[in-house]
């Protein structure tokens, strides 16, 4: 059975428990830990979903916000159901492939 994973950024959530509210608070604080993002970086940091996070950035992130990183990213995983048909039947099963292949001609000589 396949499963399904996913994940929940919840760095706003933590932000908010330590009195940050704002993503321009956050740069000065990166800053001081080597971290140099631009304002509108941070912002989509904090307002958005990352796909990719470098670890020194978790890091930085982790020290200020005295979390883990399972503070900052709650995981799920669930077992993802099997695909149904549109007539609720299960799926066909894949044809003989050799009977898909044309005969070969027989080429007779001119009577």
């Amino acid at each position: 059975m396949k499963r399904k994973v996913g994940y929940t950024w919840r760095l706003r959530e933590v932000m908010a428990q330590h009195q940050i509210f704002t993503a321009t608070e956050l740069v000065p604080l990166l800053r001081e830990r080597g971290i140099d993002l631009s304002a509108s970086q941070v912002h989509r940091l904090v307002s958005g979903t990352p796909e990719r996070l470098s670890l020194q950035v978790m890091a930085a992130l982790c020290d200020i916000l005295a979390c883990t990183p399972a503070d900052l990213v709650a995981t799920t995983a669930e077992n993802a159901g099997a695909r149904k048909t549109a007539t609720g039947d299960l799926p066909a099963p894949p044809a003989n492939v050799a009977k898909l292949r044309p005969r070969a001609a027989r080429i007779l000589p001119d009577a």
